[in-house]
């Protein structure tokens, strides 16, 4: 598809084997894999322009140790992804696609809930739709963890903003199996394509 790039929502350690480990995570990464190996076959790797050709964004929960969504500070989840430990780090198949420009970091807020991918900021300030619109992409692919939680949030923030969204079905994870089918239901019905 042209300008188009995928963003990869939350492929980090606690969601895939730690504290908020998630059903399918494995098959996930497996499946963004091959994807990821279809849409930029025939580039050089070496190829320093791969990424305006086929750009990959990652957004990953980033939390300070007593974040708000913690069940200590009140909130409905168990620790994760806590700032500069491994359970914040993204699965290492998919690290050597991960720039410092295109990862997005959400939940630093210990005061904020963060599900969506488009409040995150990279390194420079900059908010996944500043940097989408830089690189003038209309079309967003999106898969990751988890389903009915921060893959819903940010491909429904997307769609408002006014980019085509398609949700890679065999490249998610969820927390609930009802769940994962009824987010799956609801964002097709306001328009977001499950390919």
């Amino acid at each position: 598809m042209k300008d188009s790039a995928l963003v990869v929502v939350d492929m980090i350690y606690d969601f895939i084997d730690g504290s908020l480990a998630c059903q399918g995570a494995d098959t996930a990464i497996e499946n963004t894999l091959k994807y990821i190996d279809k849409e930029t076959s025939g580039i050089d790797p070496d190829d320093t322009g791969v990424r305006s050709i086929y750009p990959i964004l990652f957004v990953c929960d980033h939390h300070p140790e007593k974040h708000c969504s913690f069940a200590e500070q009140g909130g409905p989840w168990p620790p994760h992804c806590v700032q500069g430990t491994r359970g914040a780090e993204i699965h290492e198949a998919l690290k050597p696609y991960a720039s410092e420009d295109l990862t997005f970091f959400k939940g630093e807020d210990p005061a904020k809930e963060q599900y969506s991918g488009f409040e995150g900021k990279n390194p420079a300030g900059q908010s996944l739709q500043e940097v989408l619109e830089l690189l003038d992409i209309k079309n967003v692919v999106v898969c990751g963890i988890a389903t009915e939680y921060c893959v819903r949030n940010t491909a429904e923030d997307l769609l408002k903003a006014g980019f085509k969204v398609y949700v890679l079905k065999d490249c998610l994870a969820y927390v609930d199996a009802k769940g994962h089918v009824e987010a799956l239901d609801a964002m097709a019905a306001e328009g977001i394509k499950l390919i």
